[in-house]
């Protein structure tokens, strides 16, 4: 029987609205057999979804996506099969975690000085305690005092990057997110290269250590895929995909919508060994 991985999942630890108990039950109706929780700067699903995957015989690979920025331009570069305990990767996770909460905070008062006062930051730090906060946890308390109708329309009128109240978030270089990943001897690997238009720069970042691109990823053409397919071959880099789900979060997409052979997977972990 075929196997198949969805290596691009989020959880309630970063900006999803799925627990990893729930991820795990998700992918097994979708008939995954191997997954990676891929949190935003975050790695605190990985180990309880591991556990309970155990249990469900779905594998479980160690992952995250690290927001940077290179050239003025946000790049997300995912990272696969690291040690999660590596003293370099969890000080620079608890920085960004740091950094994560004053920016909230920064919101917050924007929102307040726009005239919307009945918001207080710890309202929003309640929803996801000690875990990694974003925008959409935000997005969720102004979503639950009828301030907005949804979560995407409170990203279109108050947090999407075009909103005057919009706060930019901290972000490391693509080079250094690469280093941070290799250190901890997982493989890095630039994530959906064809949302971030930045072609250019994979020669840079395969000279600084990129291992793979994620060539598949939901709602693209063909076309782009193969773009991405020769663009992998020509770097002998290593080709991932996965969905992106994000739960209620991100309604374009969900849990397997892109997967990948599994032995794309067992290429990837021999990358990340070399």
């Amino acid at each position: 029987m075929n196997k198949y991985a969805d290596l691009h999942i989020h959880t309630h630890f970063s900006d999803s609205t799925l627990s990893p108990r729930e991820v795990i039950e998700e992918a097994q109706k979708q008939n995954l057999s191997c997954i990676s929780i891929t949190d935003h700067d975050a790695i605190d699903g990985i180990r309880p979804a591991q556990d309970i995957g155990r249990d469900c015989d779905v594998e479980v690979v160690a992952g995250i996506e690290i927001s940077c920025e290179e050239g003025g331009k946000d790049i997300h570069m995912l990272g696969y099969f690291f040690d999660t305990e590596n003293e370099r990767l969890l000080e620079t996770l608890k920085k960004m975690r740091q950094t994560r909460v004053e920016r909230i905070k920064k919101f917050v008062d924007n929102l307040k000085a726009a005239g919307i006062k009945n918001i207080e930051a710890e309202e929003v730090f309640a929803l996801n305690p000690l875990h990694s906060i974003g925008r959409v946890h935000l997005a969720t308390v102004l979503k639950q005092k009828k301030i907005v109708a949804s979560i995407p329309q409170a990203f279109e009128k108050y947090l999407g990057e075009d909103s005057p109240y919009h706060v930019p978030k901290f972000k490391i270089t693509a080079q250094d997110a690469i280093s941070l990943i290799s250190q901890a001897g997982g493989a890095a690997v630039v994530a959906h290269p064809m949302m971030t238009g930045k072609d250019e720069l994979i020669p840079g970042f395969v000279q600084a250590g990129l291992k793979g691109i994620e060539v598949y990823y939901p709602n693209c053409s063909q076309a782009t895929i193969q773009h991405y397919e020769d663009m992998a071959r020509q770097y002998n880099l290593a080709m991932t995909g996965g969905s992106d789900g994000h739960g209620k979060a991100k309604t374009n997409t969900y849990i397997g919508k892109m997967r990948i052979p599994y032995d794309l997977v067992l290429k990837l972990k021999d990358a990340a060994s070399h």
